[in-house]
């Protein structure tokens, strides 16, 4: 009798750590699904600020290109 409820006990601690094993696999998996959306969401972002960037630099070299030939001109 004392047998069975040692087994018994140990079986409700193993089930109790599977559960939290459980758990924690969940929430994992939750959490690298959120990063993944976070990385996608930040990818997109750098690239539009590295358009932007471009886009800066063009118009600033235009700009300077204009400012040199109205030097040359006068």
């Amino acid at each position: 009798m004392a047998s069975e409820n040692k087994q018994l006990n140990q079986i409700q601690i193993l089930e109790e750590k599977l559960d939290s094993l459980i758990q924690m696999c969940n929430s994992i998996t939750e959490e690298n699904e959120l990063l993944k959306i976070k990385q996608a969401e930040l990818i997109r972002e750098k690239s539009k600020l590295i358009e932007k960037t471009v886009l800066a630099k063009t118009k600033v070299e235009a700009m300077i290109t204009r400012l040199k030939s109205m030097e040359h001109m006068s």
